[in-house]
């Protein structure tokens, strides 16, 4: 594959030429509640040619065969050309790498028949339906991936990957007497097989949560001391502080350049948020990005002043920045654009009880159903809660949260990302809940 992808290089009559061609297989199994909703087998292949001209703009091409693989790189030249810029693109010099990166398949799942993975996900849907009557439906879902990955670009690079993932997750829904409750639990590994067995108390707590949401009482609405637990707080710093990182979002938005000036201050001197690409085993980490730049360590905001951003090549060639390894494409269908891998809340210090102890009335907010951003504007939905009787105290239990879900930006999603945090204090935040009734 290689040979061949060096001597469409060689032909390629642009400035600069990227090709990048996978090979994936994958998997998954869904059940809802006592039905079998799908299990499916499948292969892709196919690739993404990125050229660019001296001023003039990017040409691209996908295909899904390699017989076409010449004709795109003609292609996607020809469209470049046809795209002239009185600004021309420049790239920010990355050494070129040659590597081959094979992870840890862990239990290649490709050898694994899909009547076994079944059995599996039906055992742990099995699970959350016995926990109660109370449990009216459940979702149980298994995916699995294996993406044999190459890109090689005109200036040298040369990479060969194979890239695992398999993701689990389960959801219960709870009714009584009109009340409706949901658990939700999910985890994401770039592992395999074995990564997935011997879960079955992960999806039965799911269900147990559920039913003891039925129980519990709703929170008033209104402004309260929140603390997040690690896995709410990793989805604060996704959406509050990641996205607003992403230098393709910030180049191209006259406000948020305004707004996103480093050596701003963001946050108290407790606060030190980054993205780390290159973490060791998390679902957001890869050796390279999609333009062949190695991923990395890169620092947000320190001490709660911003002083760094996410880039592609292009991007911190326009801003005078460098690389950071964050150009990722969902899928050969798709151009790499700035994306976010493993972000984090750096870790703090003390136990979870010094954030608790001064409180008389707050919020425990704990799990995640996801969040969203609109410039500095941002929400993020905790799965439950408990009272206790600008972020000022951070612990020192920092932890990566596996979940199973995805980012979503530019019409690629679900993106395998990764966020981590301690327990975080919250001086003050809105809470949605009852709202008395005005007198």
């Amino acid at each position: 594959m290689i040979d061949r992808l060096a001597a469409a290089l060689t032909r390629a009559r642009a400035d600069y030429t990227e090709i990048r061609v996978e090979r994936l297989w994958s998997s998954s199994v869904t059940f809802r509640g006592r039905r079998l909703e799908s299990a499916t087998v499948s292969e892709d292949q196919g690739g993404f040619v990125r050229v660019l001209n001296r001023s003039h703009g990017w040409g691209m091409a996908s295909f899904t065969s390699l017989d076409q693989l010449e004709r795109m790189v003609a292609r996607a030249n020809e469209l470049s050309r046809a795209v002239r810029l009185e600004q021309a693109v420049e790239l920010a010099p990355v050494a070129p790498q040659r590597a081959e990166a094979i992870l840890d398949l862990d239990g290649d799942v490709r050898g694994v028949p899909l009547a076994e993975k079944k059995r599996l996900v039906e055992s742990y849907n099995g699970a959350m339906l016995g926990v109660s009557d109370s449990i009216v439906d459940t979702l149980a879902t298994y995916r699995d991936e294996v993406n044999e990955y190459w890109y090689l670009n005109s200036e040298g690079a040369t990479l060969h990957e194979l890239r695992p993932e398999v993701v689990l997750s389960g959801t219960a829904t709870a009714r009584r007497d009109g009340t409706i409750e949901k658990g939700l639990e999910s985890i994401g590994l770039r592992r395999g097989w074995n990564a997935v067995q011997d879960r079955t108390a992960d999806f039965r707590r799911v269900a147990e949560r559920a039913v003891r949401l039925l129980d519990a009482p709703r929170v008033k609405g209104g402004t309260y001391p929140v603390i997040l637990d690690s896995e709410l707080a990793g989805v604060f710093a996704h959406e509050a502080i990641g996205h607003l990182s992403e230098a393709d979002f910030v180049y191209a938005n006259p406000q948020m350049r305004e707004m996103m000036v480093l050596g701003r201050r963001f946050g108290k001197p407790v606060l030190t948020v980054g993205d780390d690409g290159a973490a060791p085993g998390l679902r957001g980490t890869l050796p390279f990005d999609d333009e062949g730049t190695p991923t990395r360590d890169t620092v947000l905001i320190k001490e709660g002043v911003l002083v760094g951003r996410l880039h592609s090549r292009e991007t911190a060639a326009a801003m005078g920045e460098h690389p950071t390894g964050n150009a990722r494409a969902i899928s050969f269908r798709h151009a790499p654009i700035v994306r976010m891998t493993n972000t984090y809340i750096a870790n703090g210090r003390g136990p979870f009880e010094d954030l608790i102890k001064d409180l008389k009335l707050g919020v425990y907010a704990c799990g995640a159903f996801g969040g969203q951003t609109l410039l500095e504007n941002f929400s993020f939905t905790a799965a439950y809660g408990h009272m206790i009787d600008r972020i000022d105290h951070i612990a020192g239990d920092f932890q990566w949260n596996q979940m199973g879900g995805g980012c979503g930006k530019g019409g690629q999603s679900p993106l395998p990302v990764t966020e981590g945090a301690p327990h975080v204090r919250i001086e003050a935040a809105l809470i949605g809940g009852d709202v008395p009734a005005a007198t």
